[in-house]
């Protein structure tokens, strides 16, 4: 198995926190004051009850495969890599993220497994988070 590609993200004001956690090994995500919702992708704001008012939180880093698909024939600095796997993971917390299952080998992944975030630092400081299963 290649190591993935780790391309620097694009930062903004309203990222800033969650990606300066990821380079601290932490996954830190906005949760509304108002509804409690957990915010994915990380805003300033609850796309649930339109509010402003969010607080930052380290989340436990766990969640499971929701969907998956094998890639076998990648792009660019993804070619070398394939085959490799793009997934929704659901998180304990609930939101779901696009991201990477790493550390195991692609035929092994299923919907539904247990998954742990992993982070994997990239150029310019932030690292990107990708899940690898668990036990």
């Amino acid at each position: 198995m290649s190591t993935l590609p780790a391309p620097a993200p694009p930062v903004t004001p309203e990222t800033q926190p969650f990606w300066d956690a990821t380079a601290e090994g932490r996954l830190s995500l906005p949760r509304c004051l108002q509804c409690r919702t957990f915010i994915w992708y990380p805003r300033t704001f609850c796309p649930d009850c339109h509010t402003f008012g969010v607080e930052w939180f380290d989340a436990s880093g766990n969640g499971t495969v929701y969907s998956f698909a094998v890639t076998q024939k990648g792009d660019g600095p993804w070619r070398e890599v394939s085959p490799y796997v793009l997934a929704y993971v659901e998180l304990e917390e609930g939101p779901r993220v696009l991201t990477n299952i790493v550390e195991c080998d692609p035929s092994s992944v299923a919907i539904g497994q247990a998954v742990e975030v992993v982070f994997h630092s990239t150029e310019k400081g932030p690292a990107l988070p990708r899940f690898r299963p668990v036990g």
